[in-house]
């Protein structure tokens, strides 16, 4: 069922208070929504749609055909939704697997992260087979997948401390740990030139990859406190990223080594998923606040020019921007997966 919703409408006290009680626990506490977001206008269309099954849906994906993909991380499934249908449906997958992200591959293959058992799954939808490639020691957890030009999987492992290489031909895995210890390896990109970046949310740095050496290299942030966790990469090859401790969204020029940083409105934002579109607009979940809201900001202007409210409550972990549709994706941890679509 389909739920358009308005800056204006809220939901009830009870949705509130059980997405408070499930923030994680080393988390702050979510503040009040801050004045600065009325001072911003809405300039996002949102849509909800209330996923017909528990499990913390999170991390989408749009497939060729243009089926949105997405994680029941908590409910051991990928769930499949037809916006034009309005129909779920739903994948149960090995048992412990619990789905942290996924792609989906030119083929309609969905690869996902079995983050509890060590594994990268391949699902064929048309069958409904299972192909999992169990992942080293070492990488314990896989976190967050990207695909490569040529259809290989760098991945993060956060608590193995390190990022990964998956060759799915063949099912080699090669990778590499960051010089610091509890680093967290979390959000990844890629560039233009097949870097892998990410951004190492134990710590105040980035990190890049040579694909050729699998050499790792560190970039330290201004702040000492900084936490990035995730990251967005614009077609100039400025690297934004999202300080979640502290509320800054940066910008990082590789080719100067330059650092621009801007801190959120609001009174205690945290920052967390984080979509760009073909715009150069940086579309970022704050989700010190509850109900949660994502703010547009603009790269060309290097100003925030909107804020809206999520109603369904919830954290807001990852969003996937759709070039096709022009809008993006994201999964409410309250139970919802829900649409974006900047206004002109």
């Amino acid at each position: 069922m389909r739920f358009p919703f308005t800056a204006r409408q809220t939901r009830p006290a009870l949705m509130i208070f059980l997405c408070a009680v499930f923030q994680p626990l080393w988390a702050a506490e979510p503040q009040s929504a801050a004045p600065a977001q009325k001072s911003l206008p809405n300039r996002l269309n949102l849509s909800e749609w209330e996923v017909p099954w528990r499990g913390r849906p999170r991390d989408p994906y749009v497939g060729a055909d243009g089926d949105i993909w997405f994680c029941g991380q908590s409910g051991n499934y990928l769930g499949r939704f037809g916006p034009k249908s309005g129909i779920f449906k739903k994948f149960k997958l090995p048992e412990g697997a619990h789905p942290h992200s996924l792609v989906v591959d030119v083929k309609n293959r969905v690869w996902y992260a079995g983050n509890r058992s060590a594994h990268i799954g391949r699902l064929d939808p048309d069958t409904g087979k299972i192909k999992q490639f169990k992942l080293p020691a070492e990488l314990r957890d896989p976190h967050t997948l990207v695909f490569n030009k040529v259809g290989n999987i760098w991945f993060t492992a956060q608590n193995s401390n390190r990022i990964g290489l998956l060759d799915t031909k063949t099912g080699k895995v090669l990778s590499v740990a960051p010089a610091t210890a509890g680093a967290r390896p979390y959000g990844i990109k890629l560039d233009a030139e097949e870097r892998p970046w990410v951004a190492l949310f134990g710590t105040n740095k980035l990190a890049h990859i040579d694909p050729e050496t699998m050499a790792l290299r560190e970039v330290e942030l201004p702040r000492a406190d900084a936490r990035p966790r995730r990251l967005e990469i614009d077609r100039s090859g400025n690297v934004w990223y999202v300080d979640y401790a502290e509320g800054y969204l940066g910008r990082y020029v590789p080719t100067t080594g330059a650092f621009t940083e801007w801190r959120l409105p609001g009174e205690s934002p945290r920052p967390y998923g984080t979509a760009l579109d073909d715009h150069g607009r940086l579309w970022i979940a704050d989700t010190g606040v509850i109900p949660n809201r994502i703010l547009g900001f603009d790269t060309a202007t290097e100003k925030f020019f909107s804020a809206s409210p999520v109603p369904s409550g919830g954290n807001i972990r990852y969003m996937y921007f759709d070039p096709k549709g022009g809008s993006f994706w994201f999964g409410v941890d309250s139970g919802f997966l829900a649409q974006g679509q900047p206004r002109k």
